[in-house]
């Protein structure tokens, strides 16, 4: 029994035992596999990594060919321009050579011929002054000689001498000062028409006289009655608080509001409509309205000067200006408004400058400037020169302005392109036709006193002022007065009427000589 369990585990043990042998050479086998396999595809890795490798080689090996011909491409080219520049450096090199060679036997043959040059001067000036020298002593001979038979001294003869020949030359330089006087005149008025000719043509203003009235309309007849109110309480109420003059006649709706003052005759018009629309017309709401329109003014004014500044183009001035220059609209000179001659003197002195070589802009500002004083003249004792200048000072505006508002009346003189743009065209504006309108009794004032001028002359006959004053003619006496001094006596009368006479624009002075011969047949 023993021996067969010996006997069955000896059996087991070796079953054991060769089982263990057998797994182990199955493992083995199968691991041979799997290496073989790692073993293939290493081969095939490696075999396809060489291919690529080699790929590799060759397309470097292409590229390093192309760099190698494109570098001797370059290295060709850029040898050749080396060499066009280093040819063209050595011609230029040789050239100048050559023109140094020459300059410098220029400069030696000018050295010698300025030494010989000067060594003649030098003798020259010893010759002259001999010969000065002799000649002074011999002029001292002849005018002791001269003095001993005249009786008379050196100066003395001297101041005669003089005297005699101013006399004879008196007709050789009026015929000269004619002469190049028209030659001046010609092409200064050539010059002048041209550029007051591209000015005009590039600007034209409208022209409104201005009127002393303001007419307002009223939707019946019925409202004249609640204007003059109870025993004419309303009317003298508007009247005074208004401070202008209020006529209410037979003219069917409507009344009429009288002033000198523009601004005042503005405010008034504006008052009386809104008390006409609101309906409750009584002195204590007049002086309500009033007060509302007049700070309604204020600000409109501003506003105004403001879009003027703008539509110029100018840079930005100090707000009380902007303010005068809005107020210039309710101001007028011989009827003309004073803001539209000031825009018209603006635009053209702009244009002018501008012909001229000056700064349009800055005669622009002097042109809207120039008459800036006339927004105070109503409030302040003074002429608007005087006030201009005075406000514009306090408020840092350049010189040019500063010249321009003296100079436009006379008062400086003229110092710039643009003050003299500024003054022609305060002329132009000021004197062309229909621009302004004048009191009678101040217009024949100026023109006898410049008959008057004219008559005072020697030689004149008769002088008459036409054309509106613009132009005197001087009717002289032929015997007394040649052609020639015709030039010189309208000169010195156009120059005593500048002195003398206020007047806009200019007076053409023209001088009129005629010689006449009459002779009977009997």
């Amino acid at each position: 029994m023993l021996t067969i369990v010996l006997l069955g585990a000896l059996i087991a043990i070796v079953s054991g035992v060769a089982g263990f042998f057998i797994s182990k050479k199955v493992s083995s086998a199968n691991f041979e596999i799997y290496v073989e396999q790692a073993r293939s595809k290493a081969k095939a890795i490696e075999s396809e990594a060489e291919l690529l490798l080699h790929k590799a080689n060759l397309k470097s090996q292409e590229i390093e060919l192309e760099a190698k011909k494109e570098y001797e491409s370059v290295k060709d080219r850029v040898k050749r321009d080396m060499q066009e520049r280093d040819d063209e450096l050595q011609r230029k090199e040789r050239e100048f050579g050559k023109y140094k060679e020459s300059e410098t036997q220029k400069l030696k043959n000018e050295n010698l011929a300025l030494s010989s040059e000067r060594l003649k001067l030098k003798r020259n000036e010893k010759s002259l002054e001999i010969i000065k020298h002799d000649y002074e002593s011999r002029i001292d001979d002849v005018i002791k000689v001269l003095e001993g038979a005249s009786g008379m001294t050196k100066k003395e003869a001297k101041t005669l001498l003089l005297q005699k020949v101013e006399e004879s030359s008196r007709a050789d330089i009026s015929h000269i000062v004619r002469k190049y006087e028209n030659e001046a005149k010609t092409e200064g008025q050539r010059k002048a028409n041209f550029i007051l000719a591209q000015a005009t043509t590039r600007y034209a203003g409208d022209f409104a006289s201005e009127r002393l009235v303001n007419n307002i309309y009223l939707e019946s007849d019925e409202l004249k009655g609640r204007i003059i109110g109870r025993e004419g309480r309303n009317i003298k109420a508007l009247e005074m608080v208004l401070g202008v003059d209020i006529i209410i006649d037979d003219t069917p709706n409507t009344i009429v509001v009288s002033s000198f003052n523009l601004y005042r005759r503005a405010i008034a018009t504006r008052t009386i409509e809104l008390l006409v629309e609101d309906g409750r017309i009584q002195p204590a709401r007049i002086e309500d309205i009033y007060q509302k329109v007049c700070d309604e003014f204020e600000d409109k004014i501003l506003q105004e000067g403001e879009d003027v500044v703008a539509k110029m183009g100018l840079p930005p001035m100090h707000p009380e200006l902007m303010k005068l220059i809005g107020r210039l609209r309710y101001r007028a000179s011989y009827g003309q408004n004073a803001l539209a001659h000031t825009l018209e003197v603006a635009h053209l002195a702009g244009i002018m400058a501008a012909e001229m070589g000056g700064d349009p802009l800055l005669a622009k500002r002097a042109g809207l400037l120039h008459d800036i004083g006339k927004s105070l003249t109503h409030d302040v004792d003074g002429n608007h020169v005087d006030l201009g200048v005075e406000v514009c000072t306090r408020y840092n505006e350049s010189e040019v302005v500063i010249n321009a508002i003296y100079a436009h009346h006379g008062h400086e003189e003229i110092k710039s392109v643009e003050c003299g743009a500024v003054c022609a065209a305060d002329a132009l504006s000021a004197a062309r036709p229909g621009a302004r309108r004048e009191v009678l009794e101040s217009f024949l004032k100026r023109v006898s006193l410049v008959e008057e001028i004219a008559s005072k002359h020697n030689g004149v006959k008769q002088s008459y002022a036409i054309n509106a004053g613009r132009e005197l003619r001087v009717i002289v006496n032929a015997t007394l007065i040649n052609d020639d001094e015709s030039v010189l006596l309208a000169k010195e009368i156009a120059k005593e009427i500048e002195e003398k006479v206020q007047y806009p624009g200019e007076i053409k002075v023209n001088v009129i000589r005629e010689t006449r011969a009459t002779v009977y047949a009997k």
